[in-house]
């Protein structure tokens, strides 16, 4: 029952992310190319697993997309909220998807497979 709880946190704040984004009127095509660009994080693992869950979690927690969207939101500066509504949309969609925070093991294993 967590698992699925969240799956469904996740696909709700994909939405509510591409909600606002597009509430917002900023551009699809920019909401397309940069929805992976998080993933590029994974690179990371090329050198080892333990350099590439910490590159991987920093990039796929709320934290630093969350910081940015209140920096946006104060300064009016829409660069920095279209950056980050779609880091947090690509971060509930991995959610959504069942993709989790890594453990320093190996790239399969996640904080979702425990739950």
């Amino acid at each position: 029952m967590n698992k699925l709880l969240l799956h469904v946190e996740g696909f709700a704040v994909l939405a509510l992310s591409i909600y606002f984004y597009f509430h917002l009127q900023y551009s699809w095509i920019v909401f397309l190319v940069l929805l992976l660009a998080p993933d590029l994080a994974a690179l990371g693992y090329l050198k080892n697993v333990k350099i590439g869950s910490i590159l991987y979690n920093l990039f796929h927690t709320y934290t630093i997309p969350a910081a940015l969207l209140i920096f946006g939101l104060t300064t009016h500066n829409n660069i920095s909220l279209m950056i980050s509504l779609i880091w947090i949309a690509h971060i509930g969609m991995d959610r959504m998807f069942g993709y989790g925070l890594k453990y320093p093991t190996k790239f399969q294993e996640t904080h979702l497979n425990r739950v």
